[in-house]
């Protein structure tokens, strides 16, 4: 069921400080991964006309849906493209025909559809014990939050001062300090001259509509490949962040819109889109919003800023990548602080099961790879092993305790965790 929106009027408050997390969590996504794209279509020898296409219908994909899923269900539920599916494009591609591979996006967007439709992913969701959760999560944003201060050897000028300003902002206006380093950011850039816009022309993109072509090789080598790779590294962290921040919508919709989206946009080159991760939990968190009823306007944000730039095709985006990598890992890090400072918190809040919670924050941490699958999946089952064994069991109810019980020991674990962020996330 979803959500009921806050009865209460919406306050200037209530607006900026989600709206400026989906801001964020769009230069993020652009800034950080979106040159995989460019470099599969690059390896894939498509013409500058197919490229913007490309850029247009997972832009456009991602912003429709996570528009609609975020005022339908009034929570900040972010989509994203398939990060791990595009740097795996990018070698897949070589070797594969682009109408074959056309036709692999789309059979990977059918399956997608069939598995919300099926809702066999929420039961899978719900098994998944809180605190292995809350470790996952946190070894999965750990890197960003050593990023935010790692680009300081580099480019230590912009890395201090957005540190600076962070702390500042946090002891003196703790609601704006996302908001403030954004800004200042962004004006130390353009003092510098360090962001170029004076060839920048507003372009509209013109989607080419590809004839999808079907192959048993293109089958097994990108659609069967796209879809392990975008279950496990994209849809399973991104509902365990929901989750994790409380936020309770089915999978079965999400990924039910996702993958009708995405067999929509495949025909325009779109390769897969999902709910979002690590971005998602810009919005998501805290620093969003105090109260959680609020967030879901970072959600309709961030599905704005995502048409527009589809809308403009290849510019905006360029305009995002061109901003310093370092201003991008700083900017997310500190944005993140506060869901990483959460998490950890979840994930330690339990004596019971605070051995296996850790060894899924440092299994995820870890990032391992094997077989082509990414650091999430492993770290999740690392994690669910160890708790097996720990427990001999997935559950986390006691079997000796009655439902009520559990119920109260899990708001007490809740109210301690959401104690701790509230006593290291606002420093007055």
């Amino acid at each position: 069921m979803p959500s009921s929106p806050s009865p209460s009027p919406l306050r200037f408050d209530d607006i900026v400080h989600p709206v400026t997390a989906g801001l964020i969590s769009v230069i993020v996504n652009y800034g950080g991964t979106f040159i995989l794209v460019f470099q599969a279509a690059r390896i894939a020898g498509l013409s500058p006309e197919l490229t913007a296409s490309w850029v247009w219908s997972v832009s456009i994909g991602v912003g429709l849906t996570g528009l609609f899923l975020s005022w339908r269900y009034r929570e900040p539920i972010i989509t994203a493209w398939s990060t791990p599916a595009a740097a795996f494009l990018v070698t897949a591609l070589a070797t594969t025909p682009y109408d074959e591979a056309i036709g692999a996006y789309m059979v990977s967007a059918a399956a997608f559809a069939v598995l919300g439709l099926s809702g066999c992913f929420e039961t899978v969701i719900r098994l998944i014990p809180s605190g292995i959760a809350s470790g996952l999560l946190a070894g999965i944003l750990l890197q960003f939050g050593i990023g935010a201060f790692g680009g300081a050897t580099a480019d230590p000028m912009l890395v201090g001062l957005l540190i600076v300003a962070y702390v500042l902002l946090k002891r003196f206006t703790a609601r704006y300090a996302v908001v403030g380093i954004l800004v200042i950011g962004l004006a130390f850039l353009l003092l510098q001259d360090r962001v170029d816009l004076s060839g920048l022309e507003l372009t509209l993109a013109a989607p080419v509509f590809t004839m999808p072509a079907f192959s048993l090789n293109a089958l097994l080598s990108v659609a069967l490949p796209l879809f392990l790779i975008t279950l496990t590294g994209q849809y399973m962290p991104g509902m365990l962040v929901l989750r994790n921040d409380g936020f309770r919508t089915s999978a079965n919709p999400i990924v039910t819109v996702t993958g009708l989206g995405s067999l929509l946009m495949a025909p325009f080159g779109s390769h897969a889109f999902n709910i979002a991760a690590i971005t998602a939990a810009i919005v998501t968190g805290r620093e969003a919003h105090e109260v959680p009823s609020k967030r879901w306007i970072g959600g309709i944000a961030a599905g704005v800023f995502y048409v527009l730039v589809g809308v403009f095709g290849v510019t905006l985006a360029a305009v995002f990548m061109a901003f310093p990598a370092s201003f991008i890992t700083t900017l997310a890090g500190l944005a993140l602080l506060g869901t990483i400072g959460g998490s950890l918190a979840g994930a330690m809040a339990d004596p019971a099961s605070r051995d296996a919670s850790l060894i899924t924050f440092l299994a995820s941490a870890a990032n391992i790879t094997m077989f082509g699958i990414g650091g999430a999946f492993w770290g999740l089952v690392i994690g669910l092993v160890a708790y097996a064994v720990m427990h001999g069991r997935f559950s986390t109810r006691d079997p000796g305790l009655p439902a009520s019980a559990a119920r109260a020991a899990a708001a007490r674990i809740s109210g301690a965790a959401g104690a701790w962020v509230r006593a290291h996330t606002t420093l007055r």
